[in-house]
């Protein structure tokens, strides 16, 4: 947990951690601590917006409790290079008087006209490997990959493919060969009744 001095909220943990896999929705959940006696208010920014859903993305935090947040990332078609992700996340919180109530938390009490002291915590995403039981699932194909589902398909294509062109060069050598042993075959006829007439003649007696 995050318990740096000038930081109103508790924050853990300090990076977003999703089990990346193709074509799913996966969420995980940060908890901020309000270990003050002020109300605390805050905002949760991301550079990717429409990647992500946050819930609640403003809200209150009494003195001496904690909340919880549910961040969502969408269902991703393609994975990054090395399971690399850029995307940031910006917590922001202010203290705000007793009186306001978590429904009339804006996004205005956070800029710099506001004149609230606005504390800011960074956070970035990592991408983990699912954890066992999703990954035998997702060698059985029960997940519906995709890319899972065209890697397996295409060399069952191809082989079928390579033993069809494999079957038509057989056959055409079958039939190579055959012409062939016809035409020995005719060569030895042709060449046994040459002789035979050859005897006859040279042998009158016979």
């Amino acid at each position: 947990m995050s318990t740096e001095s000038g930081e109103l909220l508790g924050i853990d943990p300090v990076e977003l951690r999703f089990p990346f896999e193709l074509n799913k929705q996966i969420s995980c959940t940060l908890q901020l601590t309000n270990k003050t006696d002020k109300q605390v208010a805050f905002k949760v920014k991301t550079t990717s917006p429409k990647k992500y859903c946050v819930r609640p993305n403003n809200s209150m935090v009494v003195p001496r409790s904690k909340a919880d947040i549910v961040v969502t990332m969408q269902a991703q078609w393609d994975a990054p290079p090395y399971m690399h992700c850029k995307d940031k996340f910006l917590v922001q919180s202010a203290i705000m008087a007793k009186e306001i109530m978590s429904k009339e938390v804006t996004g205005d009490m956070f800029t710099k006209d506001s004149g609230n002291i606005v504390d800011e915590v960074k956070l970035k995403v990592v991408y983990t490997a699912p954890s066992s039981s999703q990954s035998e699932g997702f060698e059985d194909g029960n997940l519906g990959s995709l890319s899972y589902q065209e890697e397996t398909k295409e060399p069952k294509e191809s082989e079928k493919i390579i033993s069809e062109v494999n079957l038509f060069y057989i056959n055409i050598v079958k039939l190579y060969l055959l012409k062939i042993l016809g035409v020995v075959l005719l060569h030895l006829k042709y060449s046994y009744l040459k002789s035979d007439q050859i005897c006859s003649v040279s042998n009158p007696f016979a």
